[in-house]
């Protein structure tokens, strides 16, 4: 489990957390919604201490994250599966030592005991023989799965993902939606993902927490936002035809 409590980050004169709490359970994907600026990215990097709020309070599994020093945080960092926006790939690296480049860092495997866990991870995201393949020749989806392969490596506690389906195509989205979520439940992980697509708020949303200009303005499930009276909740989920359409349908 995954808790914040009252977090605040600005840059310069820019506020852009104001005092977000949440409470992220494991074996539930978790998603933070809202529009350009609403601060979504910036307070999964809090979370994960790629940024460093100026108040405010995050707890993995009860330990304070935030008052820990660099060499205190690592036994978490090693817990932790990050999937970028990007998939964040080194492009003069395989797929395979891609993987491998996360258990070097924090692992004492052997060789062989590395390959076979960059193997079985590119088997479970179906990526099974493509380990000598580069970035450059992979589909904008594939790289997505090899991101999600090497987040996984680690059998992860906690799994972030910023913007997942970014550039997909509607049918790859849903694939990574998909997988995300049967992780989640095989690895019972705390999973935040950070997206703006309502396709994956109504397949895979658990828990949803809508940031607006800063704010937490509302929390809960996919079937309780159809039934919000927030009026800025309604304002960015509802802006589609689509949207409109499957809350017509409830009414």
């Amino acid at each position: 489990m995954i808790e914040i409590q009252n977090i605040h980050k600005s840059f310069g004169d820019n506020h852009v957390l104001n005092g977000i709490d949440a409470t992220f359970e494991p074996g539930k994907v978790s998603l933070i919604i809202g529009g350009s600026g609403s601060g979504k990215s910036t307070l999964l990097k809090c979370i994960v201490g790629l940024h460093e709020p100026e108040e405010g309070h995050v707890f993995f599994d009860a330990q304070e994250f935030t008052v820990m020093n660099a060499d205190e945080r690592v036994s978490i960092r090693r817990e932790i599966g990050m999937l970028f926006q990007n998939s964040a790939l080194f492009d003069s690296m395989t797929v395979e030592q891609n993987i491998v480049f996360a258990l070097d860092m924090f692992t004492d495997m052997s060789r062989k005991e590395k390959l076979e866990r960059a193997n079985f991870c590119l088997d479970r995201v179906n990526l099974k023989d493509t380990n000598k393949l580069y970035p450059s020749e992979l589909s904008g989806g594939m790289k997505k799965r090899v991101g999600i392969a090497r987040a996984i490596s680690m059998s992860p506690k906690y799994l972030f993902c910023d913007e997942p389906n970014s550039g997909l195509d509607p049918a790859t989205a849903i694939l990574i939606d998909e997988l995300i979520q049967e992780l989640t439940e095989e690895y019972q992980c705390t999973t935040i993902v950070v997206t703006h697509d309502m396709n994956s708020v109504m397949g895979i949303g658990d828990y949803i927490l809508f940031l607006y200009k800063g704010m937490k303005f509302w929390e809960g499930s996919n079937k309780d936002m159809l039934q919000s009276d927030v009026q800025e909740l309604n304002d960015f989920v509802f802006a589609s035809p689509l949207m409109k359409a499957a809350r017509s349908t409830i009414k």
